[in-house]
């Protein structure tokens, strides 16, 4: 696979304020040392509850927040250093969709306007140019020409967010990071925002980040998933590995919770249920950082944490309690 985006031991710890003087400066541990790599015209999912640090991740790759350590290539230039013209450069190739499609558009900019703007910021084309790309994209998201001189408030969400996508494909990107683009809108215009992002996919050969906390939705879109949690990558497994052999107990707990309508508990069927909340990401415990939450801990794991060891399959995963042959000692889902 050649990669398009390489992640490489990214962290963003973001430092606390001293209450006092003399104290050490504490920091949230929001991504933790991660690692991944997205092929071009591929989709990668990363999935996981709040504060797992899915969003930061996807902010960092967009070099929206502040990068601790680690490397981001794109094409296989590091852009984690980058500032001024050359990340404006690079910005041309990687651009976002955002999760609120309210309050990611300017309510005093024409939908138009909003479209042309990032080839205005990048010198893409002349305003002729801009606004036939406007245009053409309004058509391609399945929007009307004629809606592109109206405000955002004068859309529903669901085209919002169609406008959302268009401004993201203004500059023909090759990458789009995606952070849970639909999960503010109905579900029937969930199934029609998805469907409309793997034919832009098909038609432009984009490649996505896909950041969601919904398996369902990157059980539709996504090639890969890798699941986070407390700011590391716990699992990682194309789309069929992760759905038909889930490793890790938190993913285990993931599907657990996502609601099965006519299927009749069979023999043995448990379902894995957590009880308490993550631990701070300010004080991290010792170890596996999922072992307080874990029914099949055992001492190791509240001792050593678990490096992401890759099977003999591909699937990788940070787990004591899983053999290097894929063995798990208790699957307590039936999937």
């Amino acid at each position: 696979m050649t990669a398009l985006l390489e992640v490489a031991g990214l962290r963003v710890h973001f430092p606390l304020p001293r209450k006092l003087p003399w104290q050490p400066r504490r920091k949230v541990h929001a991504v933790d040392g991660i690692d991944f790599a997205l092929g071009a015209g591929r989709t990668l999912g990363i999935v996981g509850e709040s504060g797992s640090g899915k969003t930061t991740a996807a902010l960092a790759v967009m070099r929206l927040v502040e990068i601790t350590g680690g490397a981001v290539r794109l094409k296989g230039t590091d852009i984690t250093r980058l500032a001024g013209e050359p990340l404006r450069v690079q910005r041309r190739h990687v651009q976002m969709i955002f999760q609120d499609p309210y309050s990611s558009l300017d309510p005093r900019t024409r939908a138009g306007a909003i479209v042309e703007e990032p080839m205005a910021r990048m010198d893409i084309g002349d305003s002729a140019e801009r606004r036939e790309r406007a245009r053409e994209l309004f058509e391609q998201v399945g929007l009307r020409t004629d809606q592109l001189s109206l405000f955002p408030h004068q859309f529903s969400g669901g085209q919002r967010q169609r406008i959302g996508i268009a401004r993201a494909l203004a500059t023909r990107p090759e990458l789009i990071v995606c952070d849970e683009p639909v999960s503010a809108l109905d579900v029937a215009i969930q199934a029609q925002i998805l469907n409309l992002l793997a034919r832009l996919q098909q038609q432009h050969g984009l490649s996505y980040l896909f950041i969601s906390h919904d398996l369902g939705v990157v059980q539709h879109l996504c090639d890969d998933i890798a699941v986070m949690y407390l700011g590391r990558i716990v699992e990682q497994a194309s789309r069929a590995q992760l759905f038909a052999n889930p490793l890790h107990p938190y993913t285990w707990a993931l599907f657990s919770a996502v609601p099965r309508i006519g299927r009749r508990r069979g023999k043995g069927f448990q379902r894995l249920r957590l009880e308490g909340d993550p631990p701070s990401p300010i004080e991290l415990p010792r170890g596996c950082r999922f072992a307080g939450r874990c029914p099949f801990a055992e001492a190791r794991c509240r001792e050593e944490e678990p490096a992401l060891r890759t099977m003999g399959d591909g699937q990788r995963v940070a787990c004591h309690l899983v053999r290097d042959d894929g063995t798990v000692p208790h699957r307590p889902v039936a999937l």
